[in-house]
């Protein structure tokens, strides 16, 4: 029988060096396929759209970014960049102040809990899109449906991660509390409040792709300006080398928002990282 490389077995310990190298050899491959099939698309068809090669993309977002756009007087991209994070960051920030306390107060009081998990439970199965054209009717079409699109597509599973934390932090730490003259908002707001800061942030983490998903997905439907209604405008006219620079854009963002959640934890909380 074979043996697999070092670095795939149980006990490996890749050096940091080649942590690196493995992480950046699919970024490689992805590259590299895409750009031999954009040049034999070209070579047999020089006007090709589905694989625009890297200087008809470089144009396009050249354009985008630092061009003026005739009619509107705006820089396109940072333009939609600015309405779609305003909308993103106001549904993810509201979702995730209320899921902290919601899901700290189920975790803390049992009749809180019985009258309230059951129904955050039935909220977290119902489809965010499904609902989308209520929301659309309820709200309008203006800036208002779109974040509650968001929050209400967050809010359910930020709650339950963080009651499920505060279930797990030991009873006798909220006993011994309270024996030694804590009172229950001491307790909830300065032992165990603390103590779930870390984890709201992993979750929040968690929670961008779908924040993400019904962003673009309602800016699709029904906007003027954001990076999803750019992408599903210009898609009309097969325009590649447009959508995937903003694709490209948008997972950019993403990764700079989880660096810098992430480094706030491994700063901030490193107690919670040893565990």
């Amino acid at each position: 029988m074979r043996k697999l490389p070092v670095f795939l077995g149980l006990h490996a310990s890749p050096s940091t060096s080649l942590k690196w190298v493995l992480a950046v050899i699919p970024f490689i491959l992805l590259i590299m396929v895409y750009l031999v099939a954009s040049d034999i698309r070209h070579r047999s068809n020089p006007s090709d759209k589905l694989l625009p090669t890297v200087s008809k993309m470089y144009t396009a977002i050249n354009k985008a970014a630092f061009e003026e756009n005739a009619r509107t007087g705006q820089y396109q991209l940072w333009n939609d960049t600015a309405s779609s994070l305003k909308r993103i960051g106001i549904g993810l920030g509201a979702a995730a102040i209320c899921g902290l306390f919601c899901g700290l107060n189920l975790g803390l009081l049992p009749g809180i809990k019985n009258l309230f998990l059951p129904f955050t439970t039935f909220i977290s199965i119902i489809p965010p899109l499904a609902i989308l054209p209520i929301m659309f009717i309820l709200f309008g079409v203006d800036e208002l449906a779109k974040i509650v699109l968001i929050f209400i597509g967050t809010f359910p599973l930020i709650t339950r991660d963080i009651y499920l934390t505060v279930k797990k932090i030991p009873r006798e730490q909220i006993i011994k509390s309270l024996t030694l003259g804590a009172s229950p908002f001491s307790v909830t707001y300065l032992i165990i409040l603390p103590q779930i800061m870390p984890r709201l942030i992993d979750t929040v983490r968690i929670s961008m792709g779908p924040a993400w998903l019904f962003l673009i997905a309602s800016e699709a439907i029904a906007a003027t300006s954001g990076l999803g209604y750019r992408i599903f405008l210009v898609r009309r006219y097969l325009a590649m080398d447009t959508i995937i620079p903003y694709v490209l854009w948008i997972v950019f963002i993403g990764i700079t928002v989880d660096w810098g959640l992430r480094k706030i934890v491994q700063t901030k909380y490193r107690w919670y990282l040893e565990y």
